[in-house]
This record gives C-alpha cells, sequence and structure tokens, in this order.
C-alpha cells in the first residue's frame, strides 16, 4: 500500500474509545508514523472525511493535532479543526488529545497553544447554542470554561456574548435531557418500590412525548423503556421514529448500532419485544435506502470472514466483533442485490444464502452458525468453489480483516486462486473490504480489478459506487474542498 492508502484504512477502522489516547496504543503510533509519511493536505482531507463520512469523532480529532505538529502554522490546520468539530465537548476532547501528544506536563498544560488550532477552535466556538454547550458541559479534565479561556472566541453577537459569559461563570442553564431527567429522578427517595417504578414509567413516557429524545439515546435505551413498562401508545410513537426515514438518515449510526440494540433486546421479555424488533429491521432497510446495490444483470457473491482473528472487539468495552461489522455490512450489501449468493469462510466455505429483508435477524443467524466453518482464513476457497463450479460471476466482494493465508497444507494462495479465475472470467472484480486497517495485502493491488476498501459505516458503499466510476477512495478523499 501506499502511505495514503494505508493511513486510510487504519483510519476507518479505529475503535473509538478512551485507551485510543494512552502512550503505548500501536495502532495511534501507527498512525502517528503515517501521518509524517503523506501529503499534509491529504492528511487534513482525511480527517474531515472520517468526521463527515464516516461518522467517526475521535479518529479526526487526533489527525487534525498531529497535522498541526508536522505543519507549524499553516493555515490548513485551523480548517481541518473547524472541520472536524462537530459537537460541542470536541473542543475539549481535541485540547485533551493535545496536552497528550505534545507531552505537557505541570500547571499551565496547555500553555503555548497552536495558533492555528486556536483560531479553529474560535470558529468552533461559534457554532453552538446554549443547550449543546450545557449537554456536553461534563466534568471532564479539560471543562469547557478551560477551554474558552484558553481559545478566547470572539462572540457574533451579542446573544453569543451572554453565552460565553455562562460558561465562563459556570451558569449555563441545566438542559433537558434524558440524562438529567434520570439522574434527577434517581437521587429522590420514594416510599416503596411500586411508587419509584411509577415514577420512572412516567418519566419515560415524559421523554418519549418530548420528542427530544435523540436516535441515538433511543438506540442505547430500548431495553429500559420496555423494562420501565410504558404505554402501547408510547411504544408505537418509539417504533414510528426508529423507523422514520428522515430520523434514520439524520441519526448518521453506524450499522452495527442497531445490530446491537437488536441483541440487546432480544434478551427482554416484554409483549412489545417483538414489535421493536421489527421497527429496528425496518430502520436498517431505511438506511440501506441509498445504497446502489446491484440488479439482475449483475452477479454479486459476497463472502463473509469469521476467522479466530476476526474475534475481537472493536474496543476494551464493545460487545461488537470484528465479524460483526462484516456480517452487517455484508447483509446490508445483500439486501441490495438481486442475484447473489452469501456465505461465511473460516476452515471452510460454506453458502447460505438469507432472505432480503430481514437484515438483523440474517446477521444473528450467521452469528449463530459461525463455527460451522471453523477459525482458520481460507479466503481462497471462495475463489476456488467458483472454479470448480466453473461458475462466472462479475464481483466477489469479502468482508475481511484481510489476514488471508492457506491452513490446508496445499500450493493454492489466495492471489493464485484469483488469478485462476480471471482466466475464465476475464471481467470479474474483486472487492476486499477491510475491516483492521492492519496493512495486510493478501493480493497485488494495482493489478487490474482488484480492490481494497475499508471502514465500518454503510458509507463504504459510496466508494464501491465510486469505483463503478473508474474512482477510488483515495479520489473521493481528494475531492474534499478544505
Amino acid at each position: 500500500m501506499t502511505p495514503e492508502y494505508e493511513l486510510y484504512a487504519a483510519v476507518v477502522t479505529t475503535g473509538l474509545n478512551n485507551s485510543f489516547y494512552e502512550t503505548g496504543n500501536k495502532r495511534l503510533e501507527r498512525i502517528q508514523s503515517l501521518i509524517k509519511k503523506c501529503n499534509p493536505e491529504f492528511v487534513a482531507k482525511l480527517a474531515i472525511y472520517a468526521r463527515n463520512t464516516m461518522y467517526m469523532r475521535s479518529v479526526p480529532l487526533v489527525l487534525s493535532v498531529e497535522l498541526a505538529k508536522e505543519t507549524s502554522g499553516h493555515s490548513i490546520v485551523s480548517k481541518t479543526v473547524n472541520g472536524v468539530v462537530q459537537r460541542a465537548d470536541e473542543i475539549a476532547e481535541l485540547l485533551a488529545y493535545y496536552q497528550l501528544a505534545n507531552q505537557r506536563t505541570g500547571v499551565k498544560k496547555l500553555n503555548k497553544l497552536s495558533k492555528q488550532i486556536q483560531k479553529g477552535l474560535m470558529q468552533s466556538f461559534n457554532k453552538f447554542d446554549e443547550y449543546q454547550f450545557a449537554k456536553y458541559n461534563t466534568a471532564a479534565e479539560i471543562k469547557l470554561k478551560d477551554a474558552l479561556f484558553l481559545v478566547h472566541p470572539k462572540a457574533k453577537d451579542e446573544n453569543q456574548q451572554i453565552i460565553f459569559n455562562k460558561i465562563a461563570t459556570g451558569t449555563l442553564t441545566t438542559p433537558y435531557t434524558w440524562e438529567t431527567e434520570l439522574s434527577a429522578l434517581g437521587q429522590t427517595k420514594f416510599e416503596n418500590e411500586k411508587v419509584r417504578q411509577i415514577a420512572f414509567t412516567k418519566k419515560w413516557e415524559e421523554l418519549i412525548d418530548s420528542k427530544k429524545l435523540g436516535y441515538m439515546a433511543l438506540l442505547r435505551n430500548l431495553r429500559n423503556i420496555l423494562e420501565a413498562n410504558v404505554s402501547a401508545n408510547h411504544v408505537q410513537a418509539v417504533c414510528n421514529y426508529l423507523a422514520n426515514a428522515e430520523a434514520v438518515a439524520k441519526s448518521k449510526q453506524l450499522p452495527f448500532r442497531f445490530l446491537a440494540a437488536y441483541r440487546e433486546l432480544k434478551e427482554v421479555k416484554s409483549k412489545y419485544t417483538s414489535y421493536i424488533l421489527d421497527a429496528l429491521e425496518d430502520a436498517v432497510m431505511q438506511s440501506a435506502a441509498n445504497i446502489k446495490g446491484f440488479g439482475l444483470s449483475t452477479s454479486v457473491v459476497i463472502a463473509c470472514d469469521v476467522s479466530g482473528s476476526m474475534q475481537k472487539a472493536i474496543s476494551p468495552k464493545s460487545k461488537i466483533m470484528l465479524y460483526d461489522i462484516g456480517l452487517m455490512l455484508g447483509m446490508l450489501m445483500q439486501s441490495r442485490c438481486k442475484n447473489v449468493i452469501s456465505g461465511m469462510f473460516g476452515d471452510k466455505w460454506k453458502i447460505i444464502n438469507m432472505p432480503k429483508k430481514s437484515v438483523l435477524s440474517n446477521v444473528n443467524e450467521y452469528y449463530k452458525r459461525e463455527g460451522e466453518v471453523g477459525y482458520s482464513t481460507n479466503g481462497y476457497l471462495v475463489i476456488e468453489d467458483l472454479i470448480k463450479r466453473n461458475e462466472i460471476t462479475d464481483k466477489v466482494m469479502l468482508f475481511t480483516d484481510v489476514q488471508l493465508w492457506n491452513s490446508n497444507d496445499t500450493f493454492h494462495s489466495f492471489e493464485k486462486s484469483w488469478n485462476n479465475y480471471k482466466k475464465i472470467a476475464p471481467n470479474a472484480k474483486l472487492y476486499l473490504f477491510d475491516l483492521a486497517g492492519l496493512g495486510n495485502t493478501p493480493i497485488e493491488l494495482k493489478e487490474k480489478d482488484v480492490y481494497l476498501i475499508a471502514g465500518w459505516s454503510d458509507k463504504v458503499f459510496d466508494v464501491l459506487a465510486a469505483l463503478e466510476n473508474s474512482g477510488n477512495a483515495l479520489q473521493q478523499i481528494n475531492q474534499i474542498e478544505l
């Protein structure tokens, strides 16, 4: 891979968790090393692409700070910072990483802040209203007030100056959010458990009625809502919101978020559980509606890697594994193709075709059956099966960590199998969806009709669409205007 391609793959497959910032994190060290090898303008555009197209939060902030270290005083840094800071708490998070990245210690950890980072954060302060500042005004190491005094933003009008004054004096109005409402209720003393349960039921119904329960908050609290025993009308309101096409589009959820909610709900013993599971399926189909799939004239093979190396959590606290993401993306793609076979591989390759309208239940079915194929990474068997059956297909898609090898003690390799297949299917194309960003390439990427796409978002399919028009992932990134 070129350094740009390797950096792109590493960035869009990085889990979001606090330990990412810790010294000794190999992924962070690799990203830092790759940044030094890349054009600064590409790094800037990649940061904005990761934040606004792939919906990632922490990694774009890292790219912005590391870019400032490599390009001292360049205006590209302030443009990048302004482009990636999309939530009020990201101002403080960026500064927290800045002091770590520059090894600042002592009382004044943030003295002599980069002028271009300061300029970018000054612009960022002008994006948010009082509610947004108050919602994310947490007791972190770097508080919003600290950031305000450090950055010295200029208010764009009188109303915003009032907000800045409130940040400085700690008098922001407590926002109406599900966290603040439930926290206050949790501190209330009740005469018995029954009265307490009734109070929580009413509070959840009030939150649903308020329409201030965001989409992500709703996904995370579906179990709590059902266990609070809210009314049938409120369950209906929840389902309507979950499956609303506009709400799904605005929520910008990564596909595996729906899967996490689905699995959490499967354990809830409520008469409404199946109703909400159906709503989640509808929501996923809405999220897939803009994926450019393929019709009857294009044959597609979708192969999901469920090997041992894919059974790795995407972050320390997550229950989602890399192979969950592969299965989810694979089933999303399958739902958009009419002429398709799908399956999974490990020691062997097994075709398991599923209905198109049940993405989440399909993923769960694969999840239950992953042991049927073993835990090696014999991806070449997907190609050998096509050769054996003399099956001419247009597109072969592997969702994998790209750690492909041969555990069967034969002379086959992934590259040899693909080259042999191209002799009988010269127009076939191979797409490797890299879910780990480890820098592996089991086949020469410069060869015609072999493509690498990386990431966990359904936006990877936009890259696939670009490839159909002779583009690639890096071209998409380079088209971003700073």
